[in-house]
């Protein structure tokens, strides 16, 4: 039976990154699951690869077709952001394994949605400070930098991934993102090992 490998960590945590790595590796041969998001586009991303890019009227019609299996909305300081994940009856757990990126909500949400026998946390870190140098080098890069939007998203960070919220997820295991190569081998192994249970 498949599993859903579920990524998760605060932000400029690597995640995505790491998701990349992953859905790369033939071995693995993992199957994307793409979260949907009312979010501009930031540069170098792809729609229907890191999201799919969607309107509230959209969203609203998913909605009132009943495929919204979570959602999450943020007040940033450029409006309101949703994140979402969709039922699209795309997810075949007799056959495939499957990964997804996003935050301890979405992952709690979809957990529940599946059973917690099918979606396995992934869940990524990496010291606050690192973590802060990071995102500012990232947001450097684009062309419109939104420094207030990353200092909010960290700070909201810290709630988020509360200790007793991340007790909630059942961690088997944390996986620290000190170094890219060794984090991605390390979680490599790991899913490998839950493919075979």
């Amino acid at each position: 039976m498949g599993k859903i490998f579920y990524i998760f960590g605060k932000s400029s945590t690597g995640k995505d990154t790491i998701y990349k790595n992953l859905m790369e590796n033939r071995e693995l041969n993992l199957r994307p699951v793409v979260p949907y998001t009312t979010r501009p586009m930031r540069a170098k991303e792809t729609p229907g690869v890191e999201y799919h890019f969607t309107d509230e009227e959209e969203l609203a019609q998913m909605q009132a077709a009943g495929k919204v299996i979570e959602l999450r909305a943020y007040e940033t300081v450029h409006g309101v952001w949703k994140y979402f994940t969709v039922d699209g009856k795309h997810i075949d757990l007799k056959n495939h394994n499957y990964a997804m990126v996003g935050v301890l909500d979405s992952f709690l949400a979809v957990r529940r949605y599946y059973g917690e026998d099918k979606v396995i946390p992934v869940y990524i870190e990496v010291e606050d400070g690192e973590r802060l140098q990071r995102a500012l080098d990232r947001e450097r890069s684009q062309e419109q930098p939104r420094y207030a939007e990353m200092c909010r998203r960290f700070l909201t960070d810290s709630a988020d991934f509360a200790e007793e919220k991340l007790l909630e997820a059942k961690l088997e295991r944390r996986f620290p993102n000190n170094d890219l190569k060794e984090c991605i081998q390390e979680i490599t192994v790991y899913l490998q090992e839950q493919m075979e249970m």
